[in-house]
């Protein structure tokens, strides 16, 4: 199993805690997203993944793009440490949650809204900041409400869910874009928890082998 993926990037972190998580083998084969245009935009990469993004996934001869996607081939095809819960309802609730930081904060914030925003409207590096602040703070008030009424150790109870997965890169990122998370307590207590974790550990940017 290989994961192409870069040391930075939220979507691929959110797998690399998925699969050390469930103790998957893989291996790991670096996609540079700055250096020379972007190695993802590579003729090589694109026919690989065409809309030019990381992760993918490669199992044998299959390949998956998108990162929820793939977390749930890999829950369905290795359902040891599962990352939802068995009921539909509480599972509903997980996904929810997972769907509203990986599509309603993180994209907004990526590096290809960043370079567009600078490239297109010529914001500079500070008006980029305060458009990446104003949207991950109204993202994280309203996973804070939630985590108010449903966190344990972890986002939902006692147990580690793909919720999880997603909150814990995101808030890395919120920290590199300096970020006051002081409003949100559940956050950083859950956050805190996920981190004591060998899984989320290993996943970290800075314990990547093309972390620069």
């Amino acid at each position: 199993m290989k994961l192409y993926g870069y040391w930075r990037s939220s979507a691929a972190y959110r797998v690399r805690i998925a699969l050390f998580h469930k103790e998957i083998e893989f291996e790991s084969i670096p996609v540079h997203l700055v250096k020379d245009g972007g190695e993802q935009h590579q003729s090589a990469y694109a026919e690989l993944n065409p809309n030019e993004l990381v992760p993918t996934l490669v199992d044998g001869d299959f390949k998956l793009n998108q990162s929820l996607a793939i977390i749930d081939y890999l829950d369905s095809r290795f359902p040891q440490a599962g990352l939802y819960p068995a009921d539909a309802i509480e599972r509903a609730k997980v996904q929810a949650l997972a769907l509203d930081i990986a599509c309603e904060i993180h994209p907004l914030n990526n590096l290809r809204v960043q370079q567009y925003l600078g490239s297109e409207f010529s914001l500079e590096d500070k008006d980029k900041l305060t458009w990446s602040h104003h949207w991950m703070s109204k993202g994280f008030a309203a996973v804070e409400a939630i985590l108010a009424k449903s966190a344990g150790l972890y986002c939902f109870g006692d147990t580690v869910t793909v919720a999880d997965l997603c909150l814990v890169p995101q808030v890395y990122n919120a920290n590199r874009f300096k970020l006051d998370m002081s409003a949100f307590p559940h956050i950083k207590r859950v956050v805190e928890n996920c981190q004591q974790l060998p899984a989320f550990v290993k996943a970290l940017p800075e314990n990547q082998a093309d972390a620069q």
